[in-house]
């Protein structure tokens, strides 16, 4: 009997058959199908549905497959027609918004590829526009503030379409994605505020404690969501009111790995107060049905607590691919310093046997607040997958000579961190940078005299103070005329970004784009004649 292995196979997978019985209703009404097309159209596992063709044997042209009419009859009682799915909540409002489906479509196909050590993965169009309908169906959005915990999605821009009445601000460790969402955004005349992060060392001063709702699609790991959410948590203004939306999803032969990432999310004192099964849809993610789930959180007066303690605990690695993922490891292990160079300061971590007198410092808490004192000479551990935070980690620092130790990374690898240090980078305003091999010597520059380079430096040299308020003093120092009004005014107009911001969490973009308008601000705020 031709139906009797599929049979088998639908009775093996129990009441959990719905989805393989869905593929084989595809399969069988005539049309071709490709195997991630049946993966996202079913949310079933690629090993589910390879299973299925292999007992199938259907037709097959190219990458396609199909039943042929006389052939289907045979399985009519055995499939379950299209959209006999899990309910989607706003489904039935999408067809109102094809066109911003249209427009996401394109944003997406152009966006930036994303980077498999990242774990990224494209949602579709529909989903994005789908979770901004959503946010809009289920809370209050004039005046709100959304937090994009990660964005390669381009959930940000969706929101910031169909919401334009919320505050929309994204955070993300990749500087190209951060780069095209806020050029979009400008185009679209769209109003969304970037910020970079690696969320392994901390959150942004900027939005920590602003953030009404935060949306984050984390690395699907234990470490990775717990982290992610944990950040999401710090994010939020008022713990009574605010909600975290968070994708996850897992195959279906893994509940032990689900299990785990909802521990995650338990220890952090989240109700999950909904959730809507396969929600999220992706252009791969096949082992995991290129579907997700999409989970509303609402904090309990333990979760901001709980999120303190426990972020910082994660580990670098909270990818699953990657020198940055779970099964990844590597640290600076740390050098005697044979040319003299003595550091008072070692920053990162470090093997107890170097320099055990010296004192020793985290990354995160290295760019959370200006040292105490001020070291002459300052080392800096950094592991893999943190080379991104270099510029950063470097601003932070007001000593002399700051050496970085790389693990595992040649420092002139083609990646966008290292044309901040060098040539025209702005970080150039501020050091004469050597870079060799695993290694980068940054030795601070005198201060220029000219004052456009003299109110650059100013800027930089307080990294951890806000820009808008920096970059005011050093425009009243260089024209003496200047109110703090004026100053403030010509500032605003300049950089309309630069309020709340410091310079270690502005995007490379903004940190490229930032000696131009400083001297663009002096001109303006020039004397007449």
């Amino acid at each position: 009997m031709e139906s009797e292995g599929v049979g088998k196979l639908l009775a093996e997978a129990g009441v959990d058959a719905r989805r393989l019985r869905a593929a084989l209703g595809l399969l069988s009404d005539g049309s071709w199908w490709t195997l991630a097309g049946l993966v996202r159209a079913t949310a079933t596992s690629r090993r589910g549905v390879e299973a299925l063709l292999r007992e199938l044997a259907p037709e097959r042209s190219g990458d396609r497959f199909r039943l042929p009419p006389e052939r289907a009859a045979a399985y009519r009682d055995l499939s379950d027609p299209p959209g006999g799915g899990p309910a989607d909540p706003v489904g039935h409002l999408l067809d109102r918004h094809r066109d911003v489906v249209k427009r996401m479509a394109a944003l997406i196909a152009e966006a930036p590829r994303g980077r498999q050590a990242l774990d990224h993965v494209s949602a579709t169009p529909d989903t994005v526009v789908r979770r901004a309908l959503l946010l809009g169906t289920r809370f209050w959005l004039p005046g709100a503030r959304v937090l994009c915990v990660g964005d390669h999605d381009l959930t940000s821009l969706a929101v910031a379409t169909l919401h334009p009445e919320a505050e929309v601000t994204v955070v993300d460790i990749d500087e190209r994605v951060l780069a095209y969402i806020a050029a979009r955004a400008a185009e679209a005349g769209l109003t969304v505020r970037t910020r970079w992060a690696d969320l392994r060392l901390g959150l942004p001063p900027s939005v920590r404690e602003q953030a009404d709702l935060a949306i984050t699609d984390p690395p699907y790991t234990p470490e990775g969501v717990g982290l992610f959410a944990a950040r999401a948590v710090e994010s939020l203004r008022d713990i009574g009111t605010a909600r975290v939306l968070l994708a996850y999803g897992a195959g279906e032969r893994t509940p032990m790995l689900a299990y785990k990432v909802q521990s995650a999310l338990h220890d952090l004192n989240l109700v999950s107060e909904a959730m809507y099964p396969d929600f999220n849809r992706y252009f791969g993610a096949e082992a995991i049905g290129s579907a997700a789930d999409l989970y509303v959180l609402r904090p309990t007066t333990k979760s901001r607590p709980a999120a303190a303690t426990r972020a910082d605990r994660f580990a670098a690695a909270i990818y699953t691919h990657g020198p940055q993922s779970v099964e990844s490891s590597g640290t600076a292990t740390g050098t005697a310093f044979p040319d003299g160079f003595a550091p008072e300061v070692l920053v990162g971590d470090w093997p107890s046997d170097v320099l055990p007198r010296v004192p020793r410092v985290r990354l995160s808490v290295w760019l959370a607040k200006p040292y105490a004192s001020a070291p002459a000479q300052v080392a800096v551990a950094v592991p893999r997958g943190l080379e991104p935070a270099v510029p950063r980690l470097l601003l932070a620092s007001r000593a002399t000579h700051v050496r970085v130790l790389l693990a595992g990374h040649e420092a002139g690898e083609r990646d966008l961190w290292p044309a901040l240090l060098t040539g025209d980078g702005p970080l150039a305003a501020v050091y004469k940078i050597t870079m060799t091999g695993t290694t980068i010597d940054a030795v601070r520059q005198p201060v220029p005299k000219d004052a456009p380079a003299r109110a650059l430096r100013a800027i930089l040299d307080n990294a951890h103070g806000k820009l808008a308020n920096t970059w005011r003093e050093a425009l009243i120092k260089a024209r003496e005329s200047l109110t703090k009004r004026q100053a403030r005014a010509i500032v605003a107009e300049t950089a309309p970004w630069s309020e709340d911001v410091t310079p270690l969490e502005l995007p490379a973009h903004r940190l490229t784009e930032l000696p131009g308008q400083v001297t663009a601000s002096l001109r303006a705020a020039a004397p007449p004649g």
